[in-house]
């Protein structure tokens, strides 16, 4: 990309910061596409970037790795620019130059936000599986990160008034819920398993702290609830591998599918980072899997996704047998609120 279009990429991502209710983070995005420049190792990577700065996140890596140094108290002026004072492009130019070795590191990979908030809209999808076929589910998710959202049958949820999911659970889920509340419905979650290509490891500080990172200023709320689920997640963790998405979604959905279960494929805000050829090879598994799929062995891809046009994502849901997909919502990306389509998840 040329230098000019990486920093318009910085100027988008601050639009979406806007649309998705995080001015700090915006001001920040935006700040960086002036504060950037070539004198520091950082900012000579960022500005030469060899890919889409967009659809590889480049911004929110940068972005992640200042909230880091600002968490770990090691820049008092960033830290109160996360708090929404301060002159954004004087104190940003001051971090690249004065932390550049520790900025460095974090744009070597995408932005593990391992949001709990995303299955509230990734229920949407389990609901509309659980009406259809009425089966305990076996979820399998791609792109898990830490894992935090393969807790989704052990969350409690508040869908605008509907309560769904355990009621003692130690995280109850309550996005603004945007339209007609659905009716409630029992969701069994009888086992669930996912694969990253770098899954964090909760039971490590540094970890939990990475996580931390990503989670907008904006949003102070959500720091409780991913401490909260971290520490469901350190009491039972389910299981996660490490490992190259196609790869164990061909593996997986060649599988024997117990009898009786519906098995859900799931991912939220990763599909951009797979690249054309994994995601040939997942969409030609599910299909594959679709066409044996029979009514005592169902299956479902539920994904939360973004729509960059519409600076919003989207809940859809494919259901085999049949392949019939079903728009189920538009969505803030980390659950803050969800606008449902009624006729996606009415019974």
């Amino acid at each position: 990309m040329s230098e000019r279009a990486v920093r318009s990429a910085f100027l988008a991502q601050a639009g979406f910061c806007e649309a998705m209710d995080a001015p700090i983070t915006g001001r920040i995005a935006a700040a960086l596409a002036e504060a950037l420049d070539d004198t520091t190792l950082t900012g000579g990577r960022v500005l030469g970037w060899a890919g889409n700065a967009i659809e590889d996140a480049l911004p929110l890596r940068l972005i992640g790795g200042l909230r880091a140094l600002a968490l770990r108290g090691d820049a008092p002026d960033l830290a109160a620019l996360f708090e929404g004072a301060g002159e954004a492009v004087a104190v940003l130019t001051a971090a690249l130059r004065d932390h550049d070795d520790a900025l460095l590191p974090w744009l070597d990979g995408p932005p593990q936000t391992n949001e709990p908030g995303r299955s509230a809209a990734l229920m949407l999808g389990l609901m509309l599986a659980a009406r259809r076929f009425g089966h305990p589910i076996d979820v399998l998710e791609i792109g898990s990160s830490a894992g935090l959202n393969l807790l989704i049958g052990r969350y409690a949820y508040d869908l605008g008034g509907s309560r769904i999911g355990p009621a003692d659970s130690p995280v109850t889920l309550a996005p603004d819920w945007r339209g007609t509340s659905p009716d409630p419905v029992e969701i069994q979650v009888a086992s669930a398993r996912g694969v990253d290509v770098a899954p964090l490891d909760l039971t490590h500080p540094a970890d939990a702290d990475r996580l931390r990172a990503y989670v907008w200023a904006d949003h102070p709320d959500r720091y409780a609830r991913l401490d909260a689920a971290i520490a469901m997640f350190a009491a039972d963790p389910p299981l996660l591998e490490r490992g190259d998405a196609a790869e164990w979604v061909e593996a997986r959905l060649a599988e024997p599918q117990p009898a009786v279960r519906t098995r859900v494929l799931m991912h939220s805000v990763v599909w951009q980072y797979l690249g054309p050829d994994r995601q040939q090879r997942i969409a030609a598994a599910l299909d594959a899997a679709g066409a044996r799929a029979t009514k005592d062995r169902p299956l479902a891809w539920v994904r939360l996704e973004p729509d960059r046009d519409l600076a919003r994502h989207q809940v859809h849901a494919t259901l085999w047998p049949g392949g019939e997909t079903h728009h189920l919502a538009a969505s803030h990306p980390h659950g803050r609120w969800i606008s449902p389509a009624q006729a996606g998840i009415a019974p």
